[in-house]
Order: C-alpha cells, then structure tokens, then sequence
C-alpha cells in the first residue's frame, strides 16, 4: 500500500483548466474619478456667465452725464471690474433676473429667486476654480446649490410647463436624487464589462458568419443549378417522373442575377467611397 502511494505521490497530476478567468478577457476597469458636488457637472449648470465688460459702468453712474465729460482716471474709480467683486455679483444677478422675470418689478417670483441664486452659485464656481482651498465660499455654495434643487423639485412638482422653461433659460438640468442608493464596486462593474466585452464577442462572431455565408452564396446557386440540370437530364433519360422543372431552375437562375447584381452595386459603392476618403 505504502509503496503504491509513493508511485501516486511522485508522477505529478495534470490538471486542465477548461474554463475562463475575467482575467483572460483582458478587460480593465479603472474607478470614475470622483467630482466635487459644487462642480458644474454636478450642479447642472451647463454654461458659465458672460465675460465682464471692462467698459461697463456701475449701473448708478450710467446716465451721469458729469462722468462723460470726465477724465479717464475719474472714469476708471467708476469702472464695474475696478470695484468691490459683491458688485459685479450684484451686476450679473440683476441682469438674470431681468431674463426671466414677469414684469420689470418682479424680483420675488420663482423664476426671479432661481435666477438669483444661478448667478451667486457661478460666481461662487468661479471664484472655487481659482481659490480650490476657499472653506467659507465651498460651504456656502453647497448650500445654495441644495436649495436650488429644492426650489426645482417644489417648481417641477407644481408647474411643471414652467419648470422646463425656466430650466431652457438659465441653461440649467435638473438631476434629481436617486430613488435608491447604490455603491460603485470593482466587482460589480467588472461583471457589466464581461457581460458587455461577450454580448460584443458574440455579435462580431455572428457578423462574420453572416458574411461568411453571404459569401457562399453565389458559388452554391451556381453548383445548385448544375446538378438540377443535371438530375433533370437523368431522370429524363431514364424515364423517371422528373421532379425536378424548368420553374426550380429558371427561379434559381433569377435569384442568382440579382445576388451578381446586388454584389456589383456594393462594389461600385464601396469603390466609390473609398475614392471619396482618398481625395478628401
């Protein structure tokens, strides 16, 4: 017994694998980079304001007429972009609201407060591009982002024609919170990848078949309709029902011409193309 254990134990065991690994398939998954809440990308905001005008007055001196005639230093103390930044974040909220307000003193509406708040949080955007480490502005502008989003659900909830539009105008998409919630996981996301790598797989096999096949066609009708010729001539002259007729080989023949004709017109196409991208 000892000695048959030691022959087992000393011829090593051959084991073949006959299934796959995910790592066979070559397939890498790399983690989505996360995004910061207050970016564009997550708040919705799919435009950033307008450039500032470096000739843009403050609104309160803009039909003073002392100040045209004055000297351009005097002009320069009055300059929109030489003045404190909350005034051209005032500048760029009056001038959002006036796009979506009903009247000329509508400044508490839905749309009048929405617009607002749009103009603050891009200034705040603006302002977190170039200061990343601004505690107080990355505070407030998670805030105000929320109750935007609040504002939203409470508009596309009760006025949902308005809700669009209002959306179309200050160039906004709403993302509403997800129903569930749910972790992104290495696992999970690899499994999608080798059902999509195989769904892929199995389409490009089941193309190159069909062209495969496609291909056969021409030269199997040809040999198809030599030998119903060539069965109908035996059975003739051995004077046999005949079963194969003139109609079997006259609608082979047919579908052969336009399989010739349908493969010419391709070739003339592809040829055609194939010119175009050359001289282009």
């Amino acid at each position: 017994m000892n000695k048959l254990l030691n022959v087992a134990q000393a011829v090593p065991r051959q084991f073949v694998r006959e299934y796959a690994f995910k790592s066979d398939l070559k397939i890498k998954w790399v983690r989505p980079e996360k995004i910061a809440c207050f970016k564009p990308e997550k708040s919705g905001d799919l435009s950033k304001l307008p450039p500032l005008n470096p000739n843009e007055i403050l609104p309160e001196f803009r039909d003073c007429k002392e100040l045209e005639k004055a000297d351009e230093a005097v002009k320069a103390q009055f300059l929109l972009s030489n003045n404190a930044s909350y005034l051209t974040t005032k500048f760029y909220r009056d001038e959002m609201v006036k796009e979506v307000q009903r009247h000329a003193q509508d400044f508490g509406s839905m749309e009048a407060k929405l617009a607002k708040m749009t103009a603050v949080i891009r200034r705040y955007q603006e302002r977190m591009d170039s200061h990343p480490r601004d505690k107080m502005i990355k505070v407030r502008l998670k805030e105000l982002i929320d109750k935007r989003k609040k504002f939203l659900k409470y508009l596309r909830r009760w006025d949902y024609p308005r809700f669009e539009w209002i959306l179309e105008r200050l160039d906004l998409v709403y993302k509403p919170p997800p129903a569930q919630f749910h972790w992104i996981t290495r696992k999970e996301s690899l499994q999608k990848l080798t059902d999509t790598y195989c769904e892929n797989l199995k389409e490009e096999r089941l193309e190159a078949y069909h062209k495969q096949l496609q291909a056969q066609q021409i030269p199997f009708l040809e040999e198809a309709i030599k030998k119903m010729q060539f069965v109908r001539q035996e059975q003739i002259s051995c004077d046999v029902p005949v079963t194969v007729t003139e109609e079997h080989i006259a609608e082979s023949k047919r579908q052969l011409a336009q399989l010739k004709e349908l493969r010419q017109a391709e070739e003339a196409a592809s040829s055609q193309k194939q010119n175009e991208d050359g001289f282009n």
